[in-house]
C-alpha cells in the first residue's frame, strides 16, 4: 500500500475527535441504544438487524419509532422472528408507520431473519459461512442479502420476492449503494465489544469492515480529505475505509461514531464558523481553516 502522506496529520485529530468523543452520551442519539436493553445474542442480533435497517432520515424522528416497535415484540424478537407466522408478524409490527415504511415492511425483515435463524442457528453463522467462503465483506452482505429476502413474503405483501421499498432498506451491494445501513449492522455486529457496538461476530475481522457511510460521515470526510468523491456509492464508502486504513489497519472502522456524531449533534458547522469551530479537534486538518 502506497504511503499517505496526509495520514500523519489526520491520525492525531482523528484520536483527538475519538478522545472527545462522549460514547454514551451521544448513544442516545443513535439507534444502536436500542439493542443494548437485550443479553441474548440472537435478541441482539434481531434488534439490531431492525434498528440499522430502518435507521433514515432523523433519528429524533425515527427511534422513537424502533423504541415502541420493540417494545412491541416483546423481551426476545429473536424468539418472534424464529417462531411466528407471517400473519403474527404484520399484527406485531402493525403500529409501525414511519415515512415510506410500514408495518408490513417490518414483517418482512422479521420473517426473513426467522429463516435465516432456523437455518443457521443465528444472524452471525449466515454471514460468518459466507464470508468465509467468499472472502470479501461485499460479497458475503450479498449474499446475505439473498438469503434475508430469499422466503415467500406472499402472505404478508401479496408478492413472492422484496418490495422496491424493502429492497430500499437494505439494498444489495451489486447496485453499487453505500449499503450504509447493512455496513451499519455490520460495524455493531462486528466491532467491539467497546459499550457502543457489540464484538458478537468474532470470524470476521474489523480490518475488513466498511465504513457505513451516510450524508454526515462522506461531507465531514471531503472536509478532512478523506475523499474527494461527490456521490454516496459503495466506492465512494471504500475510498474513506481506504483512508481510514492507513490510520488503523485492524481497525479502520472505529473512527465512525465520533465522526457521523460530530454531524448529527450539529457541532460541524459545515463552514468556517469562529465560535463552533473554535474547539474542534479537526480544525488543524479541515478545508475551511488550512
Amino acid at each position: 500500500m502506497r504511503t499517505w502522506r496526509r495520514a500523519e496529520l489526520l491520525r492525531p485529530a482523528l484520536e483527538a475527535l475519538l478522545a472527545g468523543t462522549d460514547a454514551p452520551a451521544r448513544m442516545r442519539g443513535d439507534p444502536v441504544e436500542l439493542p443494548h436493553r437485550y443479553q441474548d445474542p440472537r435478541d441482539i442480533e434481531v434488534a439490531s438487524l431492525l434498528c440499522a435497517a430502518l435507521a433514515y432520515g432523523r433519528v429524533d424522528l425515527f427511534k422513537p419509532r424502533l423504541r415502541a416497535l420493540l417494545d412491541a415484540l416483546g423481551p426476545s424478537p429473536g424468539a418472534v422472528a424464529m417462531t411466528a407466522r407471517p400473519a403474527e408478524l404484520v399484527d406485531r409490527a402493525k403500529g409501525f408507520s414511519y415515512r415510506m415504511t410500514d408495518a408490513r415492511d417490518v414483517a418482512c425483515l422479521l420473517h426473513g431473519a426467522g429463516a435465516i435463524l432456523r437455518a443457521h442457528g443465528s444472524l452471525g453463522s449466515c454471514f460468518t459461512a459466507h464470508y468465509r467462503r467468499l472472502r470479501s465483506v461485499r460479497a458475503a452482505l450479498g449474499a446475505f442479502v439473498d438469503e434475508l429476502y430469499a422466503p415467500d413474503f406472499t402472505p404478508i405483501t401479496g408478492q413472492r420476492g422484496p418490495t422496491r421499498r424493502l429492497k430500499h432498506l437494505l439494498p444489495h451491494p451489486d447496485r453499487g449503494s453505500a449499503c450504509k445501513r447493512l455496513n451499519l449492522f455490520l460495524r455493531w455486529m462486528v466491532r467491539g465489544p467497546d459499550g457502543v457496538d457489540f464484538g458478537l461476530w468474532r470470524e470476521v475481522p474489523a480490518g475488513e469492515l466498511v465504513v457505513p457511510l451516510d450524508t454526515h460521515v462522506h461531507r465531514i470526510g471531503r472536509f478532512i480529505g478523506l475523499t474527494r468523491r461527490k456521490d454516496l456509492s459503495w466506492k465512494t464508502a471504500e475510498d474513506v475505509t481506504r483512508r481510514l486504513r492507513q490510520l488503523d489497519a485492524e481497525d479502520p472502522v472505529r473512527y465512525d461514531f465520533a465522526l457521523s456524531h460530530l454531524g448529527i449533534s450539529g457541532t460541524c458547522a459545515s463552514r468556517k464558523d469562529l465560535r463552533r469551530c473554535a474547539d474542534c479537534p479537526l480544525k488543524p486538518i479541515c478545508r475551511f481553516w488550512v
